[in-house]
């Protein structure tokens, strides 16, 4: 745990008591904060309680005597509107932080030496942040990684020289905390994600970008028009990020040349990593992941032959890519971190032909954006609130069957695969889970336990070959 000393002393709120929520009142207790706690649900207020967190309705107390409110991510700042407390603070002037804010602030006061790399964007930053992490544990670091991954931020080890923090942050996360201020912060790439939260793909994007603005340096994904802005903004302020990119040759930075990663200083460049043979990171995706991390390592002084070794031992993550088990000669992915479907576009994308689970609470965009790769898919296979959408989208170009369930939709999906002698079978959902899952963690769980359970079924474990 990092305890929280910079509210010594001092009268703090705090709302949101789930898991994160909950460690970060331990650890302003733990730093000496004189703290009240609450959520709108009484079952969680009550087991906060019983684990010795002070609490009481916020409605009661007296605002003007506070030094912030700490809100746990998931709560309203701005939109659809601002939840109670958050009205209640900004009228009492009250600031209003996260977790990562104090984070932050803790790691300025007592360990500012100590390496802190944060990434974010709307797609990737799990896999990008797991992969930094892996790479520099692999060349012998001191690593604690967390965040919107893993564990709350709060609850690693506390900042000491040479200790190297991995942070994955989400916008809800960034919105937190004014003060943000990695070591190299990175920002992937943007797309239409979470507006019901922040209202505009313009407001979404400039809160992302806040990661980068404060960060000592800046590595940038440019194959979008938000990513080229900002990197742009950067260099009229005196700045120079790193661009990555996995669609142009850049004059200067990382980018993608099938499945080599260049390096470019002008004139010069040269090829420092192959993702050939690289299961885990296989499409154009994972090469952007691959060059942020790239980016980071050679930032941090790695040596070239240290990051190939990094990239080639990478095992992955769950529900992405994930090879589950094969049936004779199919094989089934669980890809249900694919919750958009810009982010379902690099499975599709992979194969040449695919029996693709699809569906669940529905975006905006729908999957209008995935018809160039349509005549990939075999036959899809939907479920959820979307699949009435989806197959008005699919249309007479794909052949559907609209399964309503996952359980229903790999059966029937095995059964097809078998009788045309194999094949591979995907969930990529292009969706949110909440219809049907409490997340796209139990949606993937569900799914591999489905395939598993399958007559001949035999589990495997790694990444697609």
């Amino acid at each position: 745990m990092i305890p929280v000393r910079s509210f010594s002393g001092k009268k703090v709120a705090i709302f949101g008591l789930g898991g994160s929520g909950l460690a970060t009142a331990k650890a302003l207790l733990s730093g000496g904060a004189e703290l009240t706690a609450f959520d709108d649900s009484p079952d969680s207020v009550e087991d906060a309680r019983g684990q010795g967190v002070p609490t009481a309705d916020l409605r009661s107390i007296e605002w003007t005597d506070l030094s912030a409110l700490v809100l746990a991510p998931g709560v309203p700042l701005t939109h659809p509107k601002p939840h109670w407390t958050a009205t209640l603070a900004n009228d009492a002037g009250v600031p209003i932080i996260g977790d990562v804010e104090l984070f932050a602030r803790e790691r300025r006061a007592f360990g500012p030496t100590a390496p802190f790399i944060a990434i974010t964007g709307t797609n990737g930053k799990s896999t990008t942040t797991a992969l930094i992490a892996h790479m520099l544990r692999q060349a012998g670091k001191d690593v604690q990684m967390g965040g919107n991954i893993g564990r709350a931020v709060l609850t690693l080890d506390p900042p000491v020289e040479g200790r190297h923090y991995v942070v994955e942050c989400s916008s809800y996360q960034i919105d937190l905390a004014p003060s943000l201020d990695p070591t190299i912060g990175i920002h992937l790439n943007v797309t239409p994600d979470h507006l019901d939260r922040h209202g505009t793909i313009e407001n979404y994007a400039a809160i992302k970008a806040q990661l980068v603005a404060g960060s000592d340096y800046a590595i940038i994904g440019v194959d979008d028009d938000y990513g080229r802005r900002l990197a742009d903004a950067l260099v009229e302020e005196g700045r120079e990020p790193l661009r990555i990119s996995t669609t142009q040759h850049l004059g200067t930075g990382l980018f993608a040349d099938g499945s080599d990663i260049v390096l470019a200083l002008g004139p010069d460049r040269r090829v420092i990593a192959s993702l050939d043979g690289v299961g885990s990171l296989r499409g154009l995706h994972n090469a952007q992941n691959a060059m942020a991390a790239i980016g980071v390592c050679l930032r941090l002084g790695l040596d070239e032959d240290t990051i190939r070794e990094g990239l080639m031992s990478f095992p992955g993550l769950a529900h992405r890519m994930e090879q589950v088990a094969r049936i004779g000669e199919t094989l089934f992915i669980n890809d249900s971190k694919a919750t958009n479907a810009e982010a379902a576009a690099p499975a599709l994308s992979s194969f040449d032909q695919v029996r693709w689970i699809a569906g669940g609470l529905p975006k905006a965009g729908g999957i209008d954006a995935l018809s160039h790769l349509f005549e990939r898919i075999q036959k899809a296979y939907l479920i959820g609130e979307a699949a009435p959408i989806f197959a008005s989208a699919l249309g007479d170009q794909v052949r559907y069957e609209i399964s309503d369930t996952l359980d229903v939709a790999v059966r029937h999906a095995a059964r097809d695969a078998e009788e045309a002698g194999g094949g591979i079978v995907l969930l990529s959902p292009a969706c949110a889970s909440f219809d049907q899952f409490r997340n796209f963690e139990v949606r993937g769980d569900a799914f591999r336990a489905a395939v598993q359970a399958l007559p001949g079924a035999e589990p495997i474990g790694g990444d697609v070959p």
